[in-house]
């Protein structure tokens, strides 16, 4: 791992990660106590859930951590016009980026048209800002994942996504290699779901990640902090990551 630590700076690496906060369970103490981390940690953003965002837009005012979140979340099944009204919302309260799950269903039976124009229709309403598009790898097949991938490259988004985190699975360096190869330089790669340790990380953007979706910030960014000082990393595992 040295040789790679010695590539990238806890800033670098900061700035790659939306920091998680999307529990169902989780309280307003809950949601302020992930919040801190991200703000302490100076990660890129945080992606919450549709009804924190304005509070999170308050909370982290002036800290330089953007506020993002999930729309059809988890399972992507919602109508197109739910997630345009959800999205127009999210825009209103604040949110900049928006990380929409695809319509996995339409997905795997081939309506390509009816995926194309869904993430289209998200991406219109968020008014040019960021969005990624959520495939859940676990539930496809490598053929459903490059089309999903390209489809939502033809739709204008920003990012194609490998997971939620709530379906089981989550990103593998196949997969992330996978959606890399088949979209284009324009086109960005965000590895999600049991991203958990430094090493997690640094092996997602070897294999052509440029964002990281994780809850686990704390513990990477502190490995790589704790080997910058000249430790060795601890592997501990932050108990809120999923």
């Amino acid at each position: 791992m040295s040789d790679t630590t010695d590539q990238i700076t806890e800033a670098q690496l900061a700035a790659t990660i939306d920091h998680a906060i999307l529990k169902p369970e989780f309280t307003r103490d809950d949601v302020d106590a992930q919040l801190t981390i991200a703000r302490d940690w100076k990660v890129f953003s945080v992606c919450v859930r549709p009804s924190d965002i304005a509070h999170a837009v308050q909370f982290l005012a002036g800290s330089g951590v953007a506020v993002g979140t999930v729309i059809g979340f988890p399972h992507g099944t919602t109508s197109t016009a739910a997630k345009v009204a959800e999205t127009r919302q999210a825009a209103a309260d604040g949110a900049t980026e928006f990380d929409m799950v695809v319509n996995i269903g339409a997905l795997r039976s081939g309506f390509d048209d009816v995926v194309r124009d869904d993430i289209r229709a998200v991406v219109e309403a968020t008014g040019g800002a960021v969005t990624k598009v959520i495939l859940e790898v676990s539930l496809l097949d490598d053929e459903q994942i490059e089309r999903g991938s390209r489809l939502a490259e033809e739709a204008g988004a920003d990012f194609v996504k490998t997971s939620t985190g709530f379906a089981g699975g989550g990103a593998t360096v196949e997969t992330v290699s996978l959606m890399r190869r088949t979209v284009g330089p324009d086109t960005q790669v965000k590895a999600s779901g049991g991203v958990r340790s430094l090493q997690d990380a640094l092996t997602m953007l070897e294999a052509g990640a440029t964002r990281l979706g994780t809850s686990g910030s704390a513990t990477i960014l502190g490995e790589l902090r704790q080997i910058a000082a000249g430790g060795t990393a601890s592997g501990a595992v932050d108990e809120s990551s999923y």
